[in-house]
């Protein structure tokens, strides 16, 4: 049985096996260029939790094995793909009449990032030779210069000798440098975040720039914090205005989290697995199935649930093949999953608050009796949303 089809069949037995284990699980056990092995161990990393994939990481540079190496670029990659990058694995091991990259990294805003992978950088690493990759690259595809750089990924933090040989070179300004776990704290951010101008600015913190200016770094930490803190306000709202008129006045909100056991729930009634992509927004590893995952707690009264949907929300979803609204409802145990093809024609009798730019619109399900009902713009009626409930199965 393929490593992919074990996770699927029973994650349980397969959650706390170190990575060394789940590779001798694939194909001949031993990752090797163009094996099954390497096949399988790939597609197993794209459908874990982003923890996992840490841990797995860990595990390569902690405890050395035959292999680790390897597992580590496999890793890195997975990292690439999770933060928006269209990857092409590289060679575990160099050929003649190959280009011996670990990794090419494809931003959809057209850059490209030649990777290299060190586990340390306890020993020197040929400079020479990695920028003759991109020089290759760049050849061969016929790509702009100024669009290819260079980023080397090593497994520990301290890599002031390298730094000092990097800044030394005549590459310098072709090269970027950062450790694993830097890497992943990355993907950290990106993932707590929803609006795809934020996480261009995460993929640009990858590529070379001149900092005696620092307006960019700045920038960046400056949107990140400002975006996180307006996803928890309208994530789940508690509104002191009317529910039938469009708002102008910042409501309370109470944050809720367990978005999680949401996207558990859809990918067992859909049948397909779910990964983390961004705070709220989950998609199978193929990406023609994304779920919008929205959370709110039990208000009491009338019995109601309270979400905010955005205008990047709703883009991220058109495109998709196959994309869902999915509302907790007080717990991951009562979830109504709706078509985006359904839901996005209902938008419009939604109420919206505007606020300092952007807009939003509420979503407001509530309890009436036996049904659940979403309840649009003031004059129009409820509509039924029962048939689109999904129960957590125990």
């Amino acid at each position: 049985m393929a490593l992919i089809d074990l996770w699927k069949a029973s994650p349980a037995q397969l959650t706390d096996k170190h990575v060394q284990q789940l590779i001798s699980f694939a194909g001949s056990g031993h990752l090797g260029d163009n094996n099954a092995a390497s096949a399988e161990f790939r597609e197993f990393l794209r459908n874990v939790p982003i923890e996992h994939v840490r841990r797995y990481s860990e595990e390569c540079l902690v405890g050395k094995f035959d292999g680790s190496g390897f597992a580590l670029q496999d890793v890195v990659n997975e990292v690439g793909t999770r933060l928006g990058f269209a990857v092409s694995p590289g060679r575990y091991r160099g050929t003649q009449g190959h280009i011996g990259f670990d990794g090419l990294w494809q931003s959809p805003e057209g850059r490209r990032i030649v990777i290299e992978v060190k586990t340390t950088d306890a020993y020197r690493i040929d400079l020479n030779t990695v920028a003759g990759y991109r020089r290759a690259l760049i050849k061969e595809k016929g790509w702009l210069e100024e669009d290819v750089s260079i980023l080397i990924v090593v497994g520990r933090q301290d890599t002031g000798d390298l730094e000092a040989q990097i800044r030394g070179s005549k590459h310098a300004w072709d090269i970027r440098l950062i450790s694993v776990d830097s890497l992943l704290r990355l993907l950290d951010i990106k993932v707590e975040l929803e609006d795809p101008q934020s996480e261009l600015r995460v993929r640009e913190i990858l590529w070379p720039h001149e900092y005696t200016r620092v307006d960019g770094i700045i920038d960046l930490v400056f949107s990140t914090a400002e975006e996180v803190k307006q996803d928890s306000e309208s994530d789940v709202e508690e509104p002191e205005v009317s529910p039938g008129k469009d708002s102008e006045t910042e409501p309370k909100f109470v944050p809720v989290k367990f978005h999680e056991g949401v996207a558990k729930a859809v990918a067992s009634h859909l049948g397909t697995p779910l990964v983390r992509q961004s705070r709220a927004f989950y998609a199978n590893p193929a990406k023609d199935v994304g779920v919008l995952c929205s959370v709110s707690k039990r208000h009491s009264g009338s019995v109601t649930y309270w979400y905010g949907f955005h205008p990047y929300q709703r883009d991220k979803l058109k495109p998709l093949e196959h994309g869902y609204v999915a509302f907790g409802c007080g717990s991951a145990d009562l979830v109504v999953l709706i078509p985006f093809a359904t839901f996005e024609p209902l938008l419009n009798d939604l109420n919206q608050t505007h606020l300092e730019g952007r807009y939003y619109w509420h979503v407001h399900i509530a309890e009436e009796g036996e049904q659940l009902v979403l309840r649009r713009k003031a004059g129009l009626p409820s509509i039924n949303v029962t048939d689109y409930v999904i129960r957590r199965q125990a």
